[in-house]
């Protein structure tokens, strides 16, 4: 089964894997215990830092700078770069490939 949800705390308690899409672009793909502990994507990490936990310490919040892109027009290169303060000039040059890291963990990210 396929759910698709914007309630990133609803997929952690329900699923095993894990997929991370932004602006319709897989950007990771894990078991969602290795993502949640391990999210090697920027878009990711911002995701997993944005959304407040009902158990355990209270944290603050980092919701993620910018706007998402125009998806008729889509920035070049990767399109989370404009949002991402550690790109470099790979990033809005080419489009990352989506490949693995490490047992069943897949990032389309230059920086990684």
């Amino acid at each position: 089964m396929i759910y698709i949800s914007h309630d990133i705390s609803v997929i952690i308690e329900t699923c095993n894997m894990l997929g991370v899409l932004y602006a319709g672009t897989l950007v990771e793909y894990a078991p969602t215990s290795e993502l949640v502990s391990n999210p090697l994507h920027p878009y990711t990490k911002g995701l997993l830092g944005s959304y407040p936990s009902i158990k355990g310490e209270i944290k603050k919040l980092n919701p993620i700078p910018g706007e998402p892109p125009d998806l008729i027009d889509p920035p070049s290169g990767c399109r989370f770069h404009p949002r991402n303060p550690l790109k470099e000039k790979v990033c809005i040059e080419k489009e990352p490939e989506l490949r693995l890291i490490d047992d069943r963990h897949y990032v389309a990210c230059h920086l990684v």
